[in-house]
């Protein structure tokens, strides 16, 4: 056999990152993998609260279906009860 002619290459690298490294890593993903779990449980719930306030939205505009055909008017003031006037209104109008 003939000789090798070019020196073998020694790879001076090293193999693996040491263990405080591996652990400073290891925190940092888990810290960002925890992170996106805690977004997605936000982003689920802020889903579901947009579909009760379709809802809500929905059955309110049902409410004042049902006022305005008992008292003429949705027009009230939610903290007395009172039927707010509306100045258009001609049964309101003086002649």
């Amino acid at each position: 056999m003939a000789k090798r002619k070019t020196k073998k290459i020694v790879d001076l690298k090293p193999k693996s990152v040491s263990e405080n490294d591996l652990n400073q890593l290891r925190t940092l993903v888990g810290a960002i993998n925890e992170n996106r779990l805690q977004i997605g449980i936000l982003e689920t719930q802020k889903h579901t609260m947009l579909h009760q306030q379709g809802a809500l939205a929905e059955q309110l505009t049902k409410f004042q279906d049902q006022l305005l055909d008992e008292y003429g008017t949705f027009n009230i003031d939610i903290n007395t009860g009172e039927i707010k006037s509306n100045e258009n209104d001609e049964t309101n109008k003086k002649d």
